[in-house]
């Protein structure tokens, strides 16, 4: 039975961090503390010198990450990374600190700073849909998982953007207080206990630089350009006049994906446009190629545990619905 204990949170902050990566968490506790957990939240920063925030806010830090041992350590990320290499002081400060807390965990890019401290070597990570791959090719011994709005690897934990640190504060606050703890914090912070689907369904459209080879190429622009036409491995193959064997590997190589994965894909992007302009699903399901209505919604599970239908309501406007009567409504 989790215990009312005190628990030391160090959150580490740095020059750049996004604000929300670590208010979110922090009010997480905060509230858990109201429902009486015992949370000791405290700011601390590489240097012990104050930072200011990504939005120009200036924080003001409590001390120097490696002045005490902490249950927690914290480590939110920032727009800069990973465009930009972590600074070596801020890699060693997490490291240093880590070395000596129950557990470490991350929000959004923080996955950056943990990799570049030698902390995710070996594990199961994720971070941002919009950088997973940097993250991989950044940490090649680490597993990531694109669409998983957080992973707990042994006492590392690590989350995707921004407020999925709030979903991981009410993990942890489950895992310290108990379902009911976190339940009702999740209710006073007005958020679900456990979101629907992965982060897949925040992703944008598929985009990426244009395939090297002109042969695939030609494939994806078919695809790309009518996304309703024939395309079984052989068709596609035989209108390169290629193998499908050769063709697989094209795919393989170049997009680390199979053909018939690749436009499942395009068509589930166009699907989703579609139904964030307003489109029937039925009208999405039949303008972006897919053969049924139920083959779109088997889709839909699969990349974003969600129907279409659930999928546009959660999508499609951020505008209360009006209660004046409409003529579609009549």
């Amino acid at each position: 039975m989790p215990t009312a204990l005190s628990h030391d949170v160090a959150i580490l902050v740095h020059d750049g961090v996004t604000l929300l990566d670590f208010a979110g968490p922090a009010q997480a506790f905060t509230e858990a503390n109201r429902l009486g957990a015992s949370y000791r939240t405290t700011l601390v920063s590489p240097t012990g010198r104050d930072v200011t925030s990504n939005i120009g806010v200036r924080i003001a830090v409590d001390g120097a990450s490696t002045s005490q041992n902490f249950d927690t350590l914290l480590v939110p990320g920032a727009d800069i990374y990973p465009g930009a290499p972590v600074p070596r002081d801020l890699a060693d400060a997490v490291r240093r600190s880590a070395a000596a807390a129950g557990r470490v965990v991350s929000v959004c890019t923080g996955a950056f700073i943990l990799a570049a401290a030698g902390l995710l070597d070996g594990k199961r990570v994720t971070t941002h849909w919009k950088v997973t791959h940097e993250l991989a090719a950044r940490c090649p011994t680490c597993t990531v998982e694109p669409d998983a709005i957080y992973v707990r690897d042994g006492t590392t934990y690590t989350s995707a953007g921004i407020t999925a640190g709030i979903d991981l504060a009410l993990a942890l606050i489950e895992e310290d207080h108990g379902p009911d703890t976190a339940r009702n914090v999740a209710r006073a912070l007005v958020v679900y206990m456990q979101r629907a689907g992965g982060q897949s369904q925040f992703s944008a459209p598929l985009h990426g630089p244009p395939p090297r080879s002109p042969a695939l190429r030609t494939v994806t622009d078919l695809v790309t350009a009518n996304p309703g036409g024939h395309y079984s491995l052989g068709a596609l193959a035989k209108h390169l006049n290629v193998s499908t064997r050769h063709l697989t590997r094209l795919f393989h190589d170049e997009l680390s994906t199979t053909p018939a994965r690749y436009v499942e894909t395009v068509r589930f992007d166009l699907a989703r446009a579609l139904l964030d302009q307003g489109h029937t699903a039925t009208r999405a399901a039949e303008l972006a190629g897919f053969p049924s209505y139920e083959s779109m919604r088997r889709v839909f599970a699969r990349k974003v545990s969600s129907s279409p239908l659930a999928y546009q309501r959660r999508f499609a406007t951020a505008l209360e619905p009006r209660s004046e009567t409409t003529p579609e409504s009549r």
